[in-house]
């Protein structure tokens, strides 16, 4: 085993950092308050190549590892979910799943803008009534000689009217349950194509969440993804890379609100000396710190797995459900040991906290990759 980062994954983790610091903290409350997306941070994020990390150079992507990736989103998260949740998708959930599944045509065609942020993806999964039950697709895409007609409605998109590619997943033979959904690439300005309203939400709100709406939006058959039937085990594929980015992100969210919490506890004094004298708050920042570095491993290793070609839907769906769980209770800890300041917005834990609970619900809530494990430990 050894637990030493590379000096290029150094490099990366600092230069994500200063970033972080230098770009994103600027305004962070305002996007917050206003439910604003990041349009200029993101940009920003896509000329350092922080949208494309891990596709390949000769697609404009940065050719990194997975552990570089998550290195990068923890300290993203640490100051913008907003922003790293819009880095994730485009990386694990666009990016990933075009290179590796994509034919050389489509590669070549939406590759080398995405990697470079040049536009950014959407993964359309989630429907109105198929969330956690993915099978339950009701968006259909009918064959018309060298075309798809596609139907239906999407609900919780992310980056939903700010991307140009859209990856839908739709039923393409009902008949056949979930082998017979298929995927495809969908451009913004299809014909048939609305976007809905953005989504009001209690965290990252500076998000671009909508729900999209698709009524006779024609699909050429060259950007059907793979074969037909394949949409199925395609969205579970990207969802396994995908609970590394949000497992990362949770990871950023708590330590995040930790070193706010530590470094306000230094500060703030109490009954003659800082609150970070008092075994009460040391106890609180004892508990955050092991959490976080429990999450942190998990995450690596989940990451490292990937790396190494390994099957990695076991770890991911773990590094997720307690990064999560880890970024809600380190949340609501930092906003305790802030006090009356923790409850406005000017000290961010209060923005953390609620930005953390989306963790344990979105690319599979905490109850799926409860099922996920426990049918992994019982196989």
């Amino acid at each position: 085993m050894n637990f030493e980062y590379t000096e290029e994954h150094l490099a990366v983790r600092d230069a994500a950092r200063e970033f972080a610091q230098t770009e994103l903290l600027p305004g962070v409350i305002e996007r917050d308050t206003e439910g604003k997306f990041p349009a200029e941070q993101v940009k920003k994020m896509g000329d350092l190549g922080f949208m494309g990390m891990m596709v390949d150079p000769k697609y404009n992507g940065g050719g990194m590892d997975a552990v570089s990736y998550v290195l990068a989103m923890e300290e993203i998260s640490k100051i913008d979910a907003s922003a790293s949740v819009c880095m994730s998708v485009n990386n694990s959930l666009v990016c990933w799943g075009l290179e590796k599944y994509g034919s050389e045509a489509q590669k070549e065609k939406y590759l080398p803008r995405l990697a470079t942020g040049e536009i950014i993806g959407a993964f359309c999964l989630s429907e109105p009534e198929a969330g956690s039950d993915a099978t339950s697709q009701r968006t259909t895409a009918d064959l018309h000689g060298d075309h798809y007609l596609l139907n239906g409605t999407k609900n919780w998109i992310t980056n939903g009217s700010s991307a140009s590619v859209y990856l839908v997943i739709a039923q393409t033979d009902a008949s056949k349950g979930h082998k017979g959904i298929s995927a495809f690439i969908v451009e913004k300005n299809s014909e048939g194509f609305v976007i809905g309203k953005k989504e009001d939400k209690l965290g990252i709100r500076g998000s671009d969440t909508h729900s999209l709406m698709f009524t006779d939006v024609k699909v050429p058959v060259e950007n059907r993804i793979g074969e037909e039937g394949f949409g199925f085990n395609f969205a579970m594929e990207n969802l396994n890379g995908g609970r590394i980015g949000i497992a990362a992100q949770a990871l950023g969210i708590a330590s995040g609100a930790y070193e706010l919490a530590l470094a306000y506890s230094k500060e703030r004094k109490a009954f003659g000396k800082p609150i970070s004298q008092h075994q009460a708050i040391q106890f609180k920042l004892a508990d955050m710190a092991t959490q976080i570095e429990a999450a942190r491993l998990l995450v690596l290793k989940a990451a490292w797995l990937k790396d190494q070609g390994e099957d990695y839907a076991f770890a991911s769906a773990m590094a997720k459900l307690y990064a999560s769980e880890v970024a809600m209770n380190v949340t609501i800890e930092a906003v305790q040991v802030h006090g009356g300041y923790g409850y406005v917005k000017e000290y961010h834990v209060e923005r953390l906290m609620r930005d953390a609970k989306i963790t344990q619900i979105y690319e599979g809530t905490s109850e799926i990759q409860k099922i996920v494990i426990s049918r992994s430990i019982i196989r």
